[in-house]
């Protein structure tokens, strides 16, 4: 059963990263589980639950959360979910990057867990420019690979401008990031140089080695010891910022898969894995984005 779970993840990633459609998703399934009953059982676990519940209540009485649009320059605005502590004076900032499934209920749940971190958080909709994250996750992968990287990455040099300048704000800002999110935050930190406070990318596919020489940013890296796919690139990038030099810190967490974070994904999810990242992750974040 686990080589079963194991392999069906692995042609599930294929299909949500490769960009394969449904057809090949199912018949490849089928093949593995014997039947389309037993396929869509299989998918089902393995896929992201819209509604699965979150962590966080929405109105929990400790934070102030709203969904709206805010600039990021002349012309030019953006739609996030904001989070924060009830007392956010004072507090640092944190972009909360979606995956490519756009801005979910999930990832609105995150940006809450880093409010009650005691950040001031956003979670922007990356896919504003083109009527906002769809209901079907399988239309906002479609708008993602069809998005405008450079242009994303400056909404997103354009979200930490702004993020920096609050009112009662200190200053400084980070970014956290999952799957194309952590791809993203590699990205802007390579792009933003000392523009940004710190980033902390959760099994994201790296740049170029190469790049490593821009980054001013401290990292934290997270990944995961079953997603081959993303250390072909996470080793080579981590090494390439040591030997630059630079603040990073990388874990792997062992016999865990891509997405070990995300709670909504059944076979996914790992709990302990998750918990772990998550202390390191806060612990991070105040160390470089407090005061």
């Amino acid at each position: 059963m686990s080589d079963l779970r194991d392999r069906a993840i692995q042609i599930y990633d294929a299909f949500t990263h490769e960009h394969r459609d449904r057809r090949t998703l199912l018949r490849e399934m089928a093949t593995l589980a014997g039947s389309v009953a037993a396929a869509e059982v299989l998918i089902a676990g393995i896929a992201a639950s819209p509604a699965a519940a979150a962590i966080i209540d929405p109105a929990d009485p400790r934070l102030v959360t709203r969904k709206g649009s805010y600039d990021i320059g002349p012309g030019k605005s953006m739609t996030g979910y904001f989070a924060a502590p009830r007392d956010a004076r004072g507090a640092g900032a944190v972009m909360v990057i979606h995956e490519n499934r756009g801005l979910t209920p999930h990832i609105e749940d995150v940006a809450r867990r880093v409010a009650l971190g005691g950040f001031y958080a956003v979670a922007p909709d990356f896919l504003s420019d083109q009527g906002g994250t769809p209901a079907d996750e399988n239309a906002a992968r479609d708008l993602i690979g069809k998005a405008n990287y450079d242009a994303v990455i400056a909404s997103a040099i354009g979200t930490i401008a702004r993020l920096k300048t609050r009112e009662n704000g200190n200053g400084k800002a980070g970014i956290i990031g999952f799957c194309w999110g952590g791809a993203l935050v590699n990205r802007v930190a390579v792009a933003a140089g000392d523009a940004l406070s710190a980033g902390v990318a959760y099994y994201g596919p790296a740049p170029a080695p190469e790049e490593a020489a821009k980054v001013q940013a401290p990292l934290l890296l997270h990944y995961a010891g079953k997603d081959t796919r993303v250390a072909a690139t996470g080793g080579p990038w981590t090494e390439a910022l040591k030997a630059a030099g630079k603040d990073v810190t990388a874990y792997t967490y062992e016999g865990v898969d891509h997405a070990f974070n995300n709670d909504t994904s059944k076979e996914r999810y790992n709990e302990a894995a998750a918990a772990l990242a998550w202390e390191r992750t806060i612990a991070f974040l105040h160390s470089h984005i407090d005061g």
